[in-house]
């Protein structure tokens, strides 16, 4: 077990990157472990780059007509087996409590994995007529499966924190056109705030969420070669509504089965973060999503101390004037080469360190976390220079990340060439695919890899051949080993 920041990261990202991980995630204060396996305690500073997320995409949610709900955590089993399909897919992870109490209950109750069945079993009764569609609701809860043997702290927990809208609509092509507005909606979060490219595409049959008619997804590929599915949004045609009866009258005066939608996010995107942007100093946060933007570090002797404080809550209150998200360390107890260490821990994208010679000299010292550069600058231009400064260093965050995918995207028809590929350095493969799911099978067996992407864009040829079972192609897709 690892704990407190003292002593800072250990070990190096490059060397043993699950190691670096676990120690970044409890060192920067994000996590703890809890008393049950595949369970974590998420700690204020953890929570808070979580709350910036949600207020993110709770805005654009409200501002395409969606509205918060709250559902119950335990489905009876009797209604998860309307859709059986569906919670087929999900029976291995479960949760069930079987007594209250003393007593026995009368029927299982399930730990709710995904929330279709509890939704749409009240949809049914909220919905008489087109008059009361679309119905487009959100809900920002926790979800539970049974992740027992293989556990990473938020990538793949036993409880995760997540959203998860459900949207009911009057026509088809309604439905599909929510599925592509919300993938938009975390694309622009995952890309412009997480700084972290993603491919948009549709999953294969065999991958889709089970129950939809298809499910799209953003991919994003990790510094160590695996991809990770960042979001999905899925269009589910009627294959809830019927089993759940969930209809409306129509204008024609006859009754119709609703088309639905579903879609989601979860803390799995802070595991993201940590990956993709942390270094062998500890974690780096892209200054949009990270909770404390700027640290002023006051340094002084006794003696200085009260003037050099206030310099600093000076300059801290201009800066939260200009809408940024500030601390001021006055901490007595610790150095400030201490200080230093911390906030870098922590990823605090940009410091500024006080003293009395700035204050004589009317200057400031900036300190960029993503390149370790310093430099001073006026006071008196404080909100321009530091502004400027986070969003370079936000556009550079991003360039990174673009390149480590460039770095690990391939292309190749020939399947000795896509295992070495995989076996040597991973990452996306571009490659043809016939569509059939039994070499999607065999490809998995043999490699490792799935298909994590049928991407929307792509100007690769696909007049070749399948690169496993050689018969015509006309898709293109990308596999790769994933978390």
């Amino acid at each position: 077990m690892v704990s407190g920041t003292s002593i800072g990261i250990t070990v190096k990202k490059n060397e043993n990157l699950s190691d670096w991980y676990t120690q970044v995630i409890w060192k920067a204060g994000l996590a703890d472990y809890a008393p049950v396996k595949g369970f974590i305690v998420l700690k204020p500073y953890g929570y808070a780059i979580w709350e910036l997320i949600k207020d993110i995409l709770d805005r654009k949610f409200k501002e395409t007509g969606h509205q918060n709900g709250f559902l119950p955590l335990l489905i009876p089993e009797s209604l998860l087996a309307k859709e059986k399909n569906h919670f087929t897919g999900f029976t291995p992870e479960v949760y069930w409590v079987t007594r209250a109490g003393e007593s026995d209950l009368a029927e299982k109750l399930a730990l709710r994995p995904t929330s279709e069945t509890i939704a749409y079993s009240i949809f049914s009764k909220w919905i008489a007529s087109y008059r009361d569609l679309p119905i487009k609701i959100n809900f920002w809860n926790s979800a539970l499966r049974a992740e027992i043997k293989a556990t990473k702290p938020f990538i793949r927990n036993s409880e995760f924190l997540w959203q998860e809208g459900h949207t009911v609509h009057v026509d088809e092509e309604e439905a599909k056109g929510e599925v592509m507005v919300i993938l938009d909606i975390y694309k622009r979060l995952i890309e412009d705030h997480l700084a972290i490219p993603t491919i948009a595409g549709l999953k294969s049959e065999k991958e889709k969420f089970v129950g939809a008619e298809y499910t799209t997804t953003l991919e994003g590929m990790m510094t160590d070669g695996k991809a990770l599915q960042m979001a999905t949004s899925h269009h589910l045609g009627q294959n809830f509504s019927k089993p759940f009866e969930i209809r409306y009258l129509g204008q024609d005066n006859e009754q119709h089965f609703a088309w639905q939608t579903s879609w989601g996010v979860s803390w799995r995107l802070i595991g993201a973060l940590v990956m993709m942007h942390g270094d062998d100093k500890g974690l780096l946060l892209p200054p949009y999503i990270a909770p404390i933007q700027v640290v002023i570090v006051p340094i002084f002797r006794d003696k200085e101390a009260i003037y050099v404080k206030s310099k600093a809550q000076e300059v801290g209150n201009v800066l939260r004037k200009s809408g940024l998200r500030v601390i001021i360390d006055e901490r007595d107890e610790y150095t400030s080469g201490w200080k230093f260490n911390e906030w870098e821990i922590k990823g605090v994208p940009l410091r500024i360190n006080l003293g009395p010679r700035d204050i004589k000299n009317e200057e400031l010292e900036l300190v960029r976390r993503d390149t370790m550069q310093k430099w001073t600058i006026n006071e008196s231009g404080v909100v321009d220079s530091v502004t400027s400064i986070l969003d370079e260093i936000q556009t550079n965050l991003l360039n990174r990340t673009k390149d480590i995918q460039r770095q690990y995207t391939s292309r190749t028809n020939s399947y000795d060439t896509f295992k070495s590929i995989l076996d040597t350095k991973g990452g996306f493969i571009y490659t043809c695919w016939c569509g059939e799911q039994s070499c999607e099978i065999k490809v998995k067996e043999e490699t490792g890899a799935d298909l994590r992407v049928i991407p929307f864009e792509c100007k690769e040829d696909v007049t070749s051949c399948c690169i496993y079972c050689r018969k015509p192609s006309n898709k293109i897709a990308i596999f790769g080993r994933a978390y």
